[in-house]
C-alpha cells in the first residue's frame, strides 16, 4: 500500500485546516503511521485509499483544533493603526497564521491556498472548516464526506451553506485576484520600487484599501498614505539599497528581502503580495525565523 504518495496534498489540506505549515506536516505525518498501523482493516470496498486518508486526516485535525484559538492575521484582530510612528512590538501570545512554501507544494494543490482565503477559512468552526475544504476545494461528494465526518449527507450540505454565507466577502475578494502576465509585471514594477526605496513609486501600485500587515506584530495599515509613511519608516531605519528573491509561497507572488548590513544584505523577512485590478491589494510581510526557516533561504546576500 502506497501511502507517501498522498503527502503533499494531505500537507495542503492539513495546512488549510489548522493555519500553519508547522502543525500540517506534523498532522500528516501522524495521518501516516495511522494509517499504516490500521493498513490491514483497510477495506478497498468501501473506499479508496485517498478517500480512506482524508478520513484519518480530518480526524487528527479536528481533535488537534480542539480547544486552539485560530490563526489570524493582524487586520483580523483590530481596527488598523493611524500612527505609524508607534512601537513595533510583537505579540509573542498570538498563534499567527503561517505562510505554505510554494517549494513544498503540490501543484495541483494550489487551489484556495491564497493567505486571505486561508484566513478567512480560520473563521469557521473546525467542522464546517472541513467540510467546505473537502467539498469546494478537493471535491469530495457529500456522501464521501459524510462518511469522513461520521455524519449525515443532509448535515453536510447544511454545513457547507452555512460555510459558503461566511465566506461570501472572503470568495469574491479571491474572484478579483489577477494571474498571468498582468500581475507578474505589478509584481516586477513593486520590486524595482522597493529595491529603490521609492515610496511614492510603490504607493502609486497600491489600490485604494491596500492593507499592510506584518506578523507577529499586532499592527497593521490601510491606504496609500499610512503605507506610505510606514515604508519612510522603515527605509529610515534601515537605509535604502535592499535586494529581492523571488520566492513562492500560497500560490501567490512572494518574495524575500534582504536589508544592507554593513557591506552586505541580511535576511530580512518574506513578504507576500496579492494583486488585484492592476494593483497590489494586500501585503503580508513575515519576519520571524521559524517562518523565514520553511523557504531554505541564505541568511546573507
Amino acid at each position: 500500500m502506497e501511502l507517501d504518495a498522498h503527502r503533499a496534498e494531505l500537507t495542503a489540506y492539513c495546512y488549510r485546516m489548522t493555519g500553519s505549515f508547522h502543525d500540517a506536516e506534523d498532522l500528516v505525518q501522524e495521518t501516516l503511521l495511522r494509517a499504516w498501523n490500521a493498513r490491514a482493516r483497510y477495506d478497498p470496498a468501501r473506499a479508496s485509499v485517498r478517500t480512506w486518508l482524508y478520513r484519518i486526516a480530518t480526524n487528527a485535525c479536528l481533535t488537534a483544533l480542539e480547544g486552539r484559538a485560530r490563526r489570524p492575521l493582524p487586520a483580523g484582530l483590530g481596527a488598523p493603526g493611524q500612527d505609524t510612528g508607534a512601537p513595533l512590538v510583537p505579540a509573542a501570545d498570538v498563534p499567527w497564521l503561517e505562510p505554505f512554501p510554494d517549494a513544498r507544494l503540490d501543484p495541483a494543490a494550489r487551489a484556495d491556498l491564497r493567505l486571505a482565503w486561508v484566513a478567512a477559512v480560520q473563521l469557521l468552526p473546525a467542522r464546517q472548516r472541513a467540510v467546505l475544504v473537502l467539498r469546494e476545494v478537493l471535491a469530495f461528494s457529500a456522501a464521501e464526506v459524510a462518511e469522513q465526518l461520521d455524519t449525515t449527507v443532509a448535515a453536510v450540505n447544511s454545513a457547507l451553506q452555512r460555510a459558503r454565507a461566511a465566506l461570501g466577502a472572503a470568495d469574491a475578494e479571491r474572484v478579483r485576484e489577477q494571474d498571468g502576465p498582468g500581475r507578474r509585471a505589478v509584481v516586477d514594477r513593486y520590486l524595482a520600487a522597493f529595491e529603490a526605496a521609492d515610496v511614492p513609486a510603490l504607493v502609486g501600485l497600491l489600490a485604494r484599501d491596500a492593507v499592510l500587515e506584518m506578523p507577529p506584530l499586532p499592527l497593521w495599515f490601510r491606504g496609500p498614505l499610512h503605507y506610505g509613511r510606514f515604508m519612510d519608516r522603515v527605509y529610515g531605519m534601515r537605509g535604502p539599497g535592499w535586494r529581492t528573491r523571488a520566492v513562492g509561497a500560497n500560490g501567490q507572488a512572494a518574495f524575500a528581502a534582504y536589508a544592507p548590513d554593513g557591506a552586505g544584505h541580511r535576511l530580512h523577512s518574506v513578504q507576500l503580495l496579492d494583486v488585484a485590478d492592476a494593483s497590489v491589494t494586500r501585503t503580508t510581510v513575515y519576519t520571524d525565523p521559524a517562518v523565514l526557516g520553511l523557504f531554505d533561504l541564505p541568511e546573507r546576500w
